[in-house]
């Protein structure tokens, strides 16, 4: 997701004076919009579908983490132990 300096960062009250026309852009560009308070960055405005899949993201990385870990604790078991267990369960 590039940003374009240029176009997506704005002041506060730039915001507040077109909101329409801003959110139009989030959409149709699928760039965040970077808002300024006295000249600093303070918040980020994305999309929803963006925002999901950064979500999406940070669930999945949460997800390797703790199979690395669990990896690295020797906490595994053999696959045909799992399956033999999951066939049980569900009577397959």
């Amino acid at each position: 997701m590039s940003i374009s300096f240029k176009e997506d960062i704005v002041p506060i009250s730039e915001l507040k004076k077109n909101t329409k026309k801003i959110l139009l852009q989030i959409r149709n560009t699928g760039r965040p919009v970077i808002l300024t308070v006295n000249g600093k960055a303070d918040s980020v405005l994305i999309d929803v579908e963006n925002y999901e899949k950064q979500l999406r993201a940070a669930n999945l990385s949460k997800l390797l983490l703790e199979a690395e870990r669990d990896i690295a604790e020797k906490k595994t078991r053999p696959l045909n132990s799992f399956l033999e267990e999951l066939k049980g369960a569900h009577k397959i």
